[in-house]
């Protein structure tokens, strides 16, 4: 099964239409299958007077969403860039009005932030609409992840959905990550599974996909030195496409098992080569009863197999042999018994 490798841009375009459609020539230049993006209405999302995260220190977050946010004729010429680019068209929606914007949009891939998992009314209208529903898992606990698949199963039974296991932190370490949770989810619920992943590199993702993953969600950007919330801690171009080459070869390897006898097949000629046979440790006389030490072991393996030492120590020599002389049934006595 191919791995849906989601590039995750966010609003690392800053509010510029022209980054937006760059991002997504970008994403698939780097190999996604799709891009996303987030959709934020600042007066349908927060109250004015919300905390805001400590990366918002030198603008309202109520500002930025306004400033960054695009209109319906923008969305709708970025969904069909997409289309014609070859890649999906993705976005989070913070809001029922951001997700009525999406759905006039066109859109057919929804992602669920993982900050409204506990929003089940937003749950349960993007559910009805019976599409692919992406749940990302970040702030959730399992009683609270319970309601949200609950809520999406109850709203439409044929809602295709695959659950990411997520860790809100930015950066992510190593051991945080937490790929038993993505295993424990797949068991609990039932349903494919993936990652969005925080860490600052590329190989989480590919160990991701080794232990399951079906889908695998990475922030990309231009720069890490762009402004905004998530560039610093997302991939460039570079480390991107990097990153789904290895999830492309582990794809590759998980597909193909290999039946370890059925092989051996291809390697008779090196075998041949590389393994040893028994020789004649010394000159030595017909009528001779083998004893260990008459014996070594030496490429090729053409003769009998060194495998076969304990069976041939014993055996009488029906004619004499040279020192390193391969030995063979011939040369036993009553020949190989």
């Amino acid at each position: 099964m191919r791995v849906f490798v989601v590039a995750e841009i966010g609003s690392v375009h800053d509010g510029s239409f022209g980054n937006a459609k760059q991002a997504v020539f970008l994403a698939k230049q780097c190999g996604a299958d799709a891009v996303k993006f987030q959709v934020h209405i600042s007066a349908a999302e927060t109250l004015k007077t919300a905390p805001a995260p400590s990366y918002f220190n030198t603008e309202r977050r109520w500002d930025y969403f306004k400033r960054t946010a695009f209109t319906l004729a923008q969305w709708k010429e970025i969904k069909t860039f997409c289309d014609e680019t070859g890649i999906e068209f993705m976005a989070s929606p913070f809001s029922e009005e951001a997700v009525e914007l999406m759905r006039k949009v066109g859109m057919r891939v929804w992602k669920i932030p993982s900050g409204e998992v506990t929003n089940l009314p937003l749950l349960k209208k993007i559910a009805s609409y019976g599409q692919y529903v992406i749940l990302s898992s970040g702030m959730s606990s399992w009683e609270e992840l319970d309601k949200a698949v609950k809520v999406i199963r109850s709203a439409n039974s044929k809602c295709k959905t695959t659950i990411l296991q997520c860790t809100s932190e930015y950066p992510c370490p190593y051991e945080r990550v937490g790929l038993n949770i993505m295993e424990q989810m797949a068991k609990r619920f039932e349903l494919s599974v993936g990652l969005s992943d925080h860490t600052l590199d590329i190989f989480v993702p590919i160990v991701a996909v080794s232990r399951g993953a079906s889908v695998i969600e990475k922030h990309l950007t231009f720069s890490r030195s762009m402004y905004g919330s998530d560039a610093r801690h997302s991939l460039e171009p570079e480390d991107f496409a990097q990153m789904v080459k290895g999830i492309r070869v582990a794809e590759k390897i998980l597909a193909s098992p290999i039946d370890k006898d059925k092989v051996l097949k291809r390697y008779r000629k090196m075998k041949k080569i590389f393994q040893k046979s028994i020789v004649a440790s010394s000159d030595l006389p017909a009528g001779r009863r083998l004893v260990r030490e008459d014996l070594d072991f030496k490429k090729p393996g053409t003769g009998i197999s060194a495998a076969d030492a304990d069976f041939v120590i014993g055996k009488t020599l029906a004619r004499a042999v040279r020192k390193d002389q391969m030995l063979s049934r011939r040369d036993f006595s009553n020949h190989w018994r």
